[in-house]
């Protein structure tokens, strides 16, 4: 089986109709990926206290999927390895009146992590270059600058020591379509169901379009995105904790030094 790839090189145009989000790898069922996401849970635990104690580096996780795409899934499965008081998560709804009377990103850089801890957005400032388009909910001559916008807010974050992954969650619209009738036939999952999202549903292509010219035009180095095959909950988990040990790995976390002639200082009783 050909490997699928999770990214492509900054200016590559991403089709997502080359990404499959059935993809499992060489993976055939969730049993046999259970160990290694195990070990890549404890792995993460363990990078993120170091991230936490030495406190030079911060990392924005951004997630962001067409609705029932696995966002809270992720948070809660894969995130979940972290000790909460290192992470905040951010969930981006319609803005309020106070942040309609500031530019579209005012209220995403407040909730910026500081260094040591971790931050994720449960959708994003991609908000508006998506729901924003695709709802025109502005005029294109506005949300056509924001590309440029988001690039270079990033690189500003990027250069202030954040580290930023960002995760689409892609799922076929088959499998939407059962999450949804799952949501429906599931009193426990009663409370999930939005007839608002039926009306997005109805608007799958352009939401496709408007997402293929997000993570092409906001594909950077810095900031690049990976296209993670959700349709399968667990091989989503696995991947993105695998990403996430890749990325952490990447910035050369210690503990602290320990205060001078440690072993000199006596415990009283």
């Amino acid at each position: 089986m050909k490997e699928q790839p999770l990214t492509l090189p900054p200016g590559k145009r991403f089709r997502l109709k080359d990404f499959d989000p059935a993809y499992t790898g060489t993976f055939g069922n969730k049993k046999d990926a259970a160990q290694e996401l195990q070990d890549n849970l404890e792995r993460l635990h363990s990078l993120q206290e170091m991230l936490y104690a030495q406190g030079k580096h911060a990392l924005l996780i951004v997630l962001q999927a067409m609705d029932t795409g696995g966002k809270d899934g992720v948070i809660e499965h894969v995130m979940g390895a972290f000790n909460p008081q290192g992470v905040r998560v951010a969930s981006f709804k319609a803005p309020t009146e106070e942040e309609l009377a500031h530019d579209f990103l005012w209220r995403v850089h407040a909730a910026v992590p500081r260094r040591g801890m971790i931050g994720i957005f449960n959708r994003s400032h991609y908000e508006d270059v998506l729901v924003v388009r695709v709802r025109k909910l502005a005029p294109e001559e506005v949300w056509q600058k924001r590309y440029d916008h988001i690039n270079a807010f990033e690189r500003l974050l990027a250069d202030s020591g954040v580290t930023i992954v960002k995760f689409y969650l892609h799922i076929s619209k088959a499998e939407q379509k059962e999450r949804l009738l799952e949501r429906q036939r599931t009193p426990e999952k009663h409370w999930k169901f939005s007839p608002g999202d039926l009306e997005e549903r109805t608007r799958w292509d352009e939401y496709m379009a408007a997402f293929e010219d997000a993570l092409t035009r906001c594909n950077q180095d810095y900031a690049p995105w990976y296209v993670i095959p959700a349709d399968r909950k667990w091989y989503r988990n696995l991947v993105v904790s695998r990403i996430l040990i890749e990325t952490m790995e990447k910035l050369d976390l210690a503990y602290p030094e320990p205060p001078p002639d440690l072993e000199k200082y006596t415990i009283p009783d």
